[in-house]
């Protein structure tokens, strides 16, 4: 339950806001909006600034509160980011939950953080240092499993590469149940990641090449029985999905 609510015009008014206990950021305000017995202040940081797509030479800025569905209309977007965004929500949510809020929230099942994983996106965090404000970037596969607690700021990822994604879901709508997404640079660097188990994506490959992506991705599922599919069933799966996105 929200029993405080801040507006701040500023990011140093927000972050000594965000330092006080119980107190969270909001963004689109699709989790935070959800009924629960616990009280809590929120910060809204519509007020920032942080909601622009930018490009800048071969990457693609995005800010912490630009929504799902501003970033699948946005003509840089890659049409396989897009077509991961579709997935992640249906309509009405896109409208509203941003990029920061969407995968700080992810689990396994998310299109989007897995995604970006294959991307080696960066994440801009903003943090007070000695009271002032200093901003840090990290890897996108460093944040997934800890996530950390800081603001973040804008997401960076690369355009000079080609991006493909496949899944398979019990509905076309649906949360995949094996999802691959793969990235690949000039220089023969290949980065695969697969979505659709567990608490986060998984990296199954970050080569100079493509050699074993295959086995790559039957690997990364051995393990991976839930209620939703087996394991085994996962491991062929990943296998096709991998070979259709590296075609």
């Amino acid at each position: 339950m929200i029993t405080t609510y801040h507006r701040p015009q500023t990011l140093d008014e927000a972050l000594t806001l965000l330092t006080q206990p119980n107190t969270l950021p909001l963004g689109g305000g699709t989790l935070l909006s959800a009924p629960t017995t616990d009280s809590v202040s929120v910060v809204d940081l519509q007020a920032l600034g942080l909601n622009t797509v930018k490009k800048q030479g071969n990457a693609l800025e995005i800010g912490a509160t630009v929504t799902l569905q501003q970033l699948l209309e946005d003509e840089s977007c890659p049409d396989a980011l897009k077509s991961a965004l579709k997935l992640e929500a249906p309509l009405n949510i896109r409208n509203s939950a941003t990029v920061a809020g969407a995968l700080v929230a992810s689990d396994g099942r998310s299109s989007f953080a897995s995604a970006l994983l294959a991307m080696d996106a960066k994440i801009e965090q903003a943090i007070f240092d000695n009271s002032k404000v200093e901003y840090r970037t990290s890897n996108i596969g460093d944040f997934l499993p800890l996530r950390s607690s800081n603001l973040i700021t804008k997401l960076i990822l690369p355009l000079n590469i080609k991006l493909a994604f496949e899944y398979v879901s019990r509905t076309p709508a649906d949360k995949p149940i094996v999802c691959a997404a793969l990235a690949q640079w000039n220089s023969g660097r290949t980065r695969l990641a697969l979505g659709g188990y567990g608490k986060s994506p998984m990296l199954a490959m970050d080569g100079t090449e493509a050699e074993g992506l295959e086995s790559a991705a039957r690997n990364a599922y051995h393990e991976a029985t839930d209620e939703w599919a087996s394991a085994e069933y996962r491991m062929d799966v990943a296998a096709v999905l991998a070979k259709r996105c590296l075609a």
